[in-house]
């Protein structure tokens, strides 16, 4: 399938890693362009080793999301540098790195990072980038969720909160933006094998008892057989293709959406 989006330009805040890292690699084999904005010391290494292999552009800026005038200028100079920015997508996002259940084993104080990159973050992409997406009266806004975000996971109430804020402010924003041809949407994976995911068993298995810890593997397939009625793991590869799709004209009466990968996880009856 063409998905028409040869020549266009996107932005991959979170890109150097995991579901950004994917999502980066995708659009460059649709023939985008792509700007990958991260915090990660090898993203500029990364964007010139994706530039090597494939025939469109792909340069690196680092930038924390949570700083708002380093994304800010950030945005301003792919606005130059490329002459337009087709696509946004904001995939940066951390836990608290501890196993959250009940709430009260975390303290406040675990949760303001977390709010910080999670949604603030994404706040701040979304104020540098959009208002010129308006102006030009194109562009498309992508926030990956979680379906954390709408069972209320007990697993990091911090990132479940997050996710769900992040979930309600692409709404707002996809309202704010229709009447200029914008489209927003928040997509949620499931479960897939990330850094992100492993770091959340590692805080569980830290409060179990050694002689009844079981390995990553088995902790995670047992999840998937009991939460994935597909009964597989997502992978990154299945993210990315919905993230691509949701970005290209073929999706072009889809905003407001939470889409979910997640092999039936989350079911609204």
């Amino acid at each position: 399938m063409d998905l028409q989006m040869s020549g266009n330009v996107a932005v991959v805040v979170g890109g150097a890693k995991g579901l950004g890292r994917a999502i980066a690699s995708a659009f460059l084999a649709e023939g985008v362009h792509v700007a990958i904005v991260d915090r990660d010391s090898d993203t500029l290494a990364i964007a010139r080793e994706f530039e090597i292999q494939g025939a469109a552009r792909c340069v690196g800026f680092l930038a924390d999301v949570t700083d708002e005038s380093t994304i800010g200028a950030v945005a301003e100079r792919i606005w130059r540098d490329f002459g337009r920015c087709d696509h946004v997508i904001h995939a940066a996002a951390i836990g608290s790195g501890k196993f959250g259940f009940p709430f009260w084993k975390l303290e406040p104080s675990d949760w303001d990072r977390v709010l910080r990159v999670n949604l603030i973050g994404a706040v701040n992409v979304a104020h540098a980038f959009a208002p010129k997406m308006a102006e030009v009266r194109s562009g498309t806004l992508l926030f990956l969720a979680s379906v954390a975000g709408q069972i209320g996971s007990q697993t990091d109430p911090p990132y479940s909160a997050s996710k769900a804020g992040l979930i309600n402010f692409a709404q707002c924003a996809a309202k704010d933006l229709a009447p200029f041809g914008v489209r927003v949407n928040s997509l949620c994976p499931g479960m897939v094998q990330t850094a992100l995911n492993r770091s959340v068993y590692e805080a569980w298995a830290a409060r179990r008892p050694e002689g009844e810890r079981s390995t990553y593997d088995e902790w995670a397939g047992e999840k998937v057989r009991a939460l994935v009625p597909l009964g597989r793991f997502q992978t990154p590869e299945d993210i990315a293709a919905t993230a691509v799709f949701l970005a290209s004209p073929r999706a072009c009466n889809v905003t407001g959406q939470t889409i979910n990968v997640d092999g039936g996880y989350v079911m609204h009856w």
